[in-house]
């Protein structure tokens, strides 16, 4: 098969390069090489995840990114694990809304196993799965639900917020830890019409970032990829889009026996891949990221009603953001108190903004926090990933920070008067008690992320 050689390259943050490939079948490629270190990273994003999921069946994508460590057709059992690590290299997946990820970094000497093993599971999975293996599987999806959500102090946070600010029916109203009943419900058949439709070559990114020597790459790429056919079965995901605000305040309080009291909240923020995005980010940063900002010198230092306040952005690209706020009480401390506070700061930064201290300090801590994650080669690789798959151009990744910089104080102080209101949030009380039969048996939208 011929390579269509669709590249281009964008020299940007350091000297950091990327360029995009495609073969016949419809896997992109992303090649950044960086002979910094004697090591590889290969990353593999496929366009599926819980948004993709239908009621009643929820849960499978991450359930599938336990399957993939299954075996395939010429790799046994825990084979992969083994491999890889007995090569001296280190690995893993996760699942999220928007995608489903694995990775492994490798000596640079030991890119070709990695990059034949990710073929092999892609190429030839179903030929392993079977009947014991889902069985399997689907006990360790349960027990990590309860050992990650259920079973610890505000565990089911996350589905519950999630809940709120996504109605009923939106594809992201669920968490992709996928529910106890649905999982149960799941059949063989099930998962192998799942992996037909969204493990195809022309539903995934590859990326190689490294030590690397991209002539060789691509044509162990070609060699081990390049047989595999592509699927046109899958249908795109349901619009996910929503009003910039939700219009009233949700709330809802939770008894259980958890260590301190805790308000959280989700805020409904603009869509990732946006300027609006990206002053939001700035915005929650300057209000709730670490220990110099608003609400921590409020809440923490000044009032001292919190041992913890933190405000944070997860961005989603198929619809609204979350900006999540998370405070834990100090002692006898009263919800109410704590709230009226952090409206009052709210409000304030609504009206004035910013100020310039806060604006570079935000700045500097995003640039920061961008520029190592890109200095790794597996969060390098995960990035070109990102913007491959959910904005169609993988070198965005590396002009990323240049954006965040080109934010105005007035884009952040308009984004926080339009959006971090009352009426636009979700709302979670936990109120500590000593027993939990007060507490709401757990529905069917369970939650949780990689």
């Amino acid at each position: 098969m011929s390579m269509g050689h669709t590249a281009s390259t964008e020299d940007t943050v350091g000297g950091l390069t990327a360029t995009e490939h495609r073969l016949a079948n419809g896997l992109r490629v992303v090649l950044s090489e960086d002979h910094l270190t004697p090591v590889a990273a290969v990353c593999i994003w496929y366009d599926v995840g819980s948004r993709h999921e239908v009621r009643g069946r929820t849960g499978l994508a991450h359930l599938f990114e336990h399957l993939m460590f299954q075996g395939s057709r010429q790799v046994t059992g825990n084979g992969h694990f083994e491999l890889v690590q007995s090569a001296g290299g280190s690995l893993n997946g996760t699942t999220s809304f928007e995608r489903t990820n694995y990775f492994e970094t490798m000596p640079a000497h030991q890119l070709e196993l990695a990059l034949w093993l990710e073929a092999d599971r892609m190429g030839t999975l179903l030929s392993a799965l079977d009947e014991e293996s889902m069985e399997n599987q689907r006990d360790v999806v349960k027990n990590e639900r309860r050992q990650r959500y259920d079973n610890v102090p505000y565990g089911t946070a996350f589905e519950k917020l999630t809940s709120m600010v996504f109605p009923e029916d939106h594809p992201y109203h669920h968490t992709p830890i996928g529910s106890m009943a649905d999982l149960d419900a799941a059949s063989l058949e099930d998962a192998r019409e799942f992996f037909r439709t969204y493990y195809a070559p022309n539903n995934a990114v590859l990326a190689v970032v490294g030590d690397i020597d991209p002539e060789q790459t691509l044509a162990w790429v070609e060699k081990y990829f390049g047989t595999i056919p592509g699927h046109d079965g899958k249908r795109p995901p349901r619009d996910g889009t929503l009003p910039d605000v939700i219009g009233e305040e949700v709330r809802e309080v939770v008894r259980e026996d958890v260590p301190a009291r805790a308000l959280m909240a989700v805020y409904r923020l603009p869509q990732d891949g946006t300027r609006e995005a990206d002053a939001a980010d700035l915005a929650l940063t300057a209000l709730g990221g670490g220990e110099s900002s608003r609400l921590y010198n409020r809440l923490v230092r000044h009032d001292r009603t919190a041992v913890s306040a933190g405000f944070g952005l997860l961005r989603l690209a198929g619809a609204p953001s979350m900006g999540w706020l998370d405070v834990k009480a100090s002692g006898e401390a009263e919800i109410a108190e704590i709230e009226a506070a952090v409206d009052e700061e709210l409000a304030r930064f609504a009206a004035e903004g910013p100020t310039p201290e806060e604006m570079e300090r935000a700045q500097a801590q995003l640039e920061r926090e961008w520029l190592d994650r890109l200095a790794t080669v597996g969060g390098r690789a995960d990035e070109l990933c990102k913007y491959a798959v959910l904005f169609g151009d993988a070198t965005l990744a590396l002009s990323a920070v240049q954006r965040i910089l080109t934010i105005t104080p007035e884009e952040v102080q308009a984004v926080a008067a339009a959006r971090l209101r009352p009426d636009n949030r979700g709302v979670l009380v936990y109120e500590p008690t000593p027993s939990t039969s007060e507490q709401e048996p757990a529905d069917e939208n369970e939650g949780g992320q990689q």
